[in-house]
């Protein structure tokens, strides 16, 4: 092979191996299947060895052609990454990206956002990042009003002009400290239901009573500030898992009937309809699906 492929045969191979065949990644491609063949022919006769195989067994790769494919991966995700850079550097400022998240995000390793800021800063070193947190009803606002770009969280209201992609689920426990009274002996189901409750502000009627609660004896606006009433010995609340985990290790936090009081909060990136191929925007949400894909595998 004297020369590289050209992008449109790397394009081609990459839609037929992600779509297992020709006639499924016509609609894909826009192609019909000769046109397919032809491309895929040309790719083969430039590299000098089979890439595929087709028949009654159905279509899989050479050794070669799994190989190719890796490098055809990095080599497509490097240009995609390039073409982005160049499309920031046509402004001179490079612009701002709005990203808003709920509280307590950071302990989390599913999402791992400073890993998701750090490769978003690395393809986009000219744009100015604003990071704001904020609870889920004030997150939607300000997409709405255009405040931010992106949100992420876990958004109990729907609203009609903002889009949101499911991410992961949050495993939230019930939790009190080692001095509260319930951390001695086995309390039962309604004992602790009648026990001084913290809730969150944002959390409705119906949220408290899915919590297993018909009311609360206090309310804050943050995860953190949940915590210090928790800590206090004269409350109990939900907690995310990951954010009360060194507590849970260092003695600090009790989990009350794990097996009766848990839920799971559905997580979402969240934007105003209309917006999605902004570069950006499109840009953090394919940072952050691998969240999505360890979520479906799990």
């Amino acid at each position: 092979m004297q020369t590289l492929p050209n992008l449109k045969l790397l394009q081609v191979f990459a839609s037929v191996v992600e779509n297992q065949g020709y006639s499924r990644a016509q609609q894909a491609l826009n192609m019909t299947t000769p046109a397919i063949s032809a491309y895929m022919s040309e790719l083969e006769s430039q590299l000098g060895f089979i890439l595929c195989q087709r028949g009654r067994g159905g279509f899989t790769l050479t050794s070669k052609g799994e190989q190719f494919y890796r490098y055809s991966q990095e080599m497509l995700a490097t240009l995609a990454g390039w073409q982005e850079q160049v499309e920031t550097l046509k402004s001179a400022q490079g612009g701002t990206f709005s990203l808003g998240v709920v509280d307590a995000t950071v302990t989390d390793s599913t999402l791992d956002l400073p890993a998701a800021i750090a490769r978003f800063n690395q393809r986009f070193p000219a744009v100015f990042f604003n990071l704001s947190v904020r609870d889920p009803n004030e997150l939607q606002q300000q997409l709405l009003e255009d405040r931010l770009d992106l949100a992420i969280g876990h958004f109990p209201l729907r609203a009609s002009n903002l889009v949101t992609i499911p991410l992961y689920e949050e495993q939230h426990w019930l939790y009190c400290s080692p001095e509260h009274p319930l951390a001695e002996g086995h309390p039962d189901v309604r004992t602790v239901q009648q026990t001084g409750m913290v809730t969150r502000r944002y959390w409705n009627q119906q949220e408290l009573n899915k919590r297993g609660f018909r009311q609360s004896n206090a309310s804050v606006e943050s995860i953190e500030a949940q915590l210090t009433l928790i800590l206090s010995g004269r409350f109990i609340g939900y907690l995310p898992e990951h954010y009360a985990r060194s507590g849970e290790q260092q003695g600090a936090l009790c989990r009350l009937l794990p097996h009766h009081f848990h839920f799971r909060a559905p997580f979402s990136f969240a934007f105003r309809r209309g917006r999605a191929r902004e570069t950006l925007i499109r840009a953090m949400r394919e940072i952050l699906n691998p969240a999505r894909k360890n979520s479906s595998e799990s």
